[in-house]
């Protein structure tokens, strides 16, 4: 699949969002993998757009919700050439919206990569393929149904 997202560097956004135990995903066929997989919904952050912007863009777009990002999480790299991106995931607040599966407006229709979007029970991500991999560790807490940083 040809992408508009390769042979550059990307600065993106990723938002985490939990509602009664549960986070916010977006089930993604990218060119960056075989098979289709779960990640926080997200995406890049155009020029001369804040980082808090471009995440509320990128959350209407995607999945039909209104957010307000209210803190920065964690900060990842993903390089697999012709992909680098440097990832900043927010923890989000729901501000209004409904849910549905939205669309990314740079791809044409026929190069969508959304599948689908929903709220995931925390306590089943070890049943998915979520990427990226390190949220499965800092999200299946054992000792509690709900991540650190929410407590």
């Amino acid at each position: 699949m040809d992408s508009p997202f390769g042979n550059k560097l990307r600065v993106r956004v990723n938002g985490i969002l939990v509602q009664q135990s549960s986070i916010l995903l977006v089930n993604i066929q990218s060119p960056t993998r075989e098979k289709p997989f779960w990640t926080p919904p997200g995406g890049g952050v155009e020029f001369g757009e804040t980082m808090e912007s471009a995440l509320e863009r990128e959350f209407i777009e995607e999945t039909g919700i209104q957010i307000k990002a209210e803190k920065l999480l964690y900060v990842s790299e993903f390089v697999k050439p012709p992909w680098h991106a440097v990832e900043l995931f927010f923890l989000c607040k729901q501000e209004g919206g409904s849910l549905m599966t939205g669309s990314d407006p740079e791809l044409s229709e026929t190069q969508q990569m959304i599948l689908d979007v929903q709220f995931m029970p925390i306590k089943d991500l070890h049943q998915i393929d979520l990427i990226p991999q390190f949220l499965q560790k800092e999200l299946l807490n054992p000792d509690s149904s709900t991540p650190k940083w929410i407590r």
